[in-house]
């Protein structure tokens, strides 16, 4: 099994998993520190945000939880709580946030897909897991923080996901390397979520019957 796991993920899709981790620890952290919370409370959400939904993937995938075998993680997300907690409120605007939030989501959802692919989750419950990968922790967030949940943004978010994911699990099956399907499934998503940010583009609302 950790031969099929290696062989879906390689050497280089881990950290793009720590690039993701950390930026969803950011944004944890600045919806605690944007509150006047306390730095026990930032590092808090910056753990949930960071490892939500990798920690509901691997529970479904039958994978041990890896942040629970990994002391790298928590001493990563801890760092970043730090650095937020020390750095002035005006680097982190709006626009800040959502930009990393948008790296996070297309990152962690590529290797959320990866992640269940080398565990032999078939093709579509993989890109499945790559979206619940990269929107639970997010989830979690808003809904302790008190805000509209992410599922609920007007604008593209759980579509970047899917994107990032199913071009992954697409490429993968079509033979190309790790490297090769993470990069770019990360870059199809991210440049979704970006355009959605900056064009305010989505998708058509249900109307009811008229």
């Amino acid at each position: 099994m950790q031969a099929q796991v290696a062989e879906h993920i390689g050497p280089i899709l881990p950290w793009l998993d720590m690039c993701g981790i950390a930026v969803f620890a950011a944004t944890g952290a600045l919806s605690a520190t944007r509150r006047g919370q306390t730095f026990v409370t930032a590092a808090f959400f910056a753990l949930i945000t960071g490892v939500g939904g990798g920690t509901i993937r691997d529970l479904l995938i039958g994978a041990p939880v890896f942040w629970v075998h990994d002391a790298t993680v928590a001493v990563l997300i801890l760092a970043v709580a730090v650095a937020v907690w020390l750095t002035p409120q005006r680097w982190w605007s709006d626009r800040t946030f959502d930009w990393l939030d948008a790296f996070g989501l297309a990152a962690y959802a590529a290797f959320g897909a990866a992640k269940a692919m080398g565990w032999g989750i078939p093709p579509v419950p993989a890109a499945l897991m790559g979206i619940m990968t990269a929107c639970v922790g997010g989830i979690i967030r808003d809904v302790l923080v008190g805000e509209p949940s992410i599922l609920m943004r007007p604008e593209l978010y759980v579509t970047a996901a899917a994107l990032a994911s199913a071009v992954y699990v697409a490429l993968s099956l079509a033979g190309l390397t790790p490297l090769a399907a993470g990069l770019i499934a990360a870059a199809a998503g991210f440049a979704l979520r970006a355009a959605a940010i900056v064009w305010k583009l989505g998708l058509p609302a249900y109307r009811g019957s008229r």
